[in-house]
């Protein structure tokens, strides 16, 4: 596999406070790489700057050897992006404006996602519940043809049914090849399905470490997680 994503030196500040310190690491093809920490690490963050939603930093980010901004843009599916849609606007003219907007959105890709998650597509958005406006949105994120996709916090306040199928259509759904960087801070959710697992704390990444080598050593990947935000994990 080759590296999907490549990110050197990243630094990021706002309002001159720093919010991201010199963020290295690569990512391959083909990886569901979970992207952990506490509310307020970072990690939205540094998925807009992978996204190019938050355009000026120091250092350097690539998404399939494209640095330049609208490349990078191009390979990237970030489920933040849904945030533009009105909230008034039914699923299915929801639907047809990301068909407008993406080129890479494939109709069809969306119409089996979006059955299998049961998505009513006469709703607006703005009826939905949590559960299901989360559905709509991991569904429009999916059905792009992408080469990364970025998920962020497609968990937070929904019930563990609707966990367990969005779970269930990334497991299905999500291209071979591509890579998924998916965000959360209740690890237990995603532990399973991840190839690589990379945290955030104190504004820096203090962990970047295969899946498969954290199991190994017969600690979950929770447990893990607690003992780095614990300090009880030392990294060079």
């Amino acid at each position: 596999m080759t590296d999907l994503l490549a990110i050197r030196g990243l630094t990021y500040k706002r309002n001159f406070k720093v919010i991201l310190r010199d963020i290295n690491c690569h990512v391959e093809s083909g990886q569901t790489i979970g992207l952990l920490g506490a509310n307020g690490a970072g990690k939205t963050t540094l998925m807009r700057l992978i996204a190019g939603s938050a355009p000026h930093f120091l250092g350097s980010i690539s998404v399939d050897g494209a640095t330049q901004l609208v490349a990078r843009k191009a390979a990237v599916s970030f489920s933040e992006q849904t945030n533009g849609l009105p909230l008034n606007l039914r699923v299915d003219r929801a639907v047809a404006a990301w068909a407008a907007w993406y080129p890479d959105f494939d109709r069809e890709q969306f119409e089996l996602v979006a059955q299998f998650m049961d998505i009513d597509h006469h709703a607006r958005l703005g009826s939905l519940s949590k559960g299901n406006l989360k559905k709509v949105v991991i569904a429009l994120s999916l059905a792009r043809r992408a080469k990364l996709y970025l998920l962020d916090e497609p968990f937070d306040g929904i019930d563990s049914m609707t966990r367990k199928k969005i779970i269930a259509a990334i497991i299905q759904w999500k291209p071979f090849d591509a890579t998924l960087l998916i965000s959360d801070h209740h690890v237990g959710d995603i532990a399973n399905i991840l190839d690589r697992v990379m945290i955030i704390e104190g504004r820096e990444l203090v962990a970047n470490e295969e899946a498969d080598d954290i199991r190994a050593t017969g600690k979950s990947i929770e447990e893990y997680f607690e003992d780095v935000h614990a300090g009880r994990v030392q990294h060079d």
